[in-house]
């Protein structure tokens, strides 16, 4: 389900004004080191695995489940690799919403890359040095934080209205 039950809940509340919401994504790595990332469809551009987290859902297991449910890879987690904001983003629709993101680098176990849900258009595998033009914001700095092997979590400084 391209939108949480609880966020249409939200939205039949108040209509389109911003919501804060908390969200993971997941740095996909496998076994070649190359890097799984799917093509949106509601703005066409690549992106890490990302996605809300559910009323009282912990991030380790919501990461999972969203690399799971958008790609049909199960993967386990290697270790957070960052905490940040994203947003404002305005969707298609007209919603606006911020994320807390907690991002984890994961290692695929099994299971074959593919367009598991409506969320998404294409699902692929891409070498670090061999990434798509058309990639999310946000995706290019996880990637980067992801690869550096940093054993601690990188948590972003910056301000609320820029770098």
């Amino acid at each position: 389900m391209p939108v949480p039950e609880f966020v249409a809940d939200l939205r039949a509340h108040v209509g389109h004004a911003p919501l804060w919401l908390s969200g993971v994504s997941a740095v996909v790595v496998d076994d070649d080191g190359r890097i799984l990332l799917t093509r949106r469809a509601d703005n066409g551009l690549w992106a890490v695995v990302s996605g809300i987290l559910e009323p009282g859902e912990e991030p380790g297991p919501a990461a999972l489940r969203e690399i799971r449910e958008e790609t049909g890879v199960e993967a386990e987690l290697v270790r957070i690799t960052s905490v940040d904001t994203a947003g404002p983003i305005t969707y298609p629709n007209g919603d606006v919403a911020s994320y807390l993101d907690v991002c984890f680098l994961a290692r695929a176990l099994s299971g074959e890359a593919r367009v598991a849900d409506e969320e998404n258009l294409e699902v692929a595998w891409f070498a670090p040095d061999a990434l798509p033009a058309e990639l999310t914001e946000s995706s290019g700095p996880r990637i980067v934080r992801a690869l550096r092997g940093e054993p601690e979590a990188w948590f972003s400084r910056r301000s609320p209205t820029g770098p």
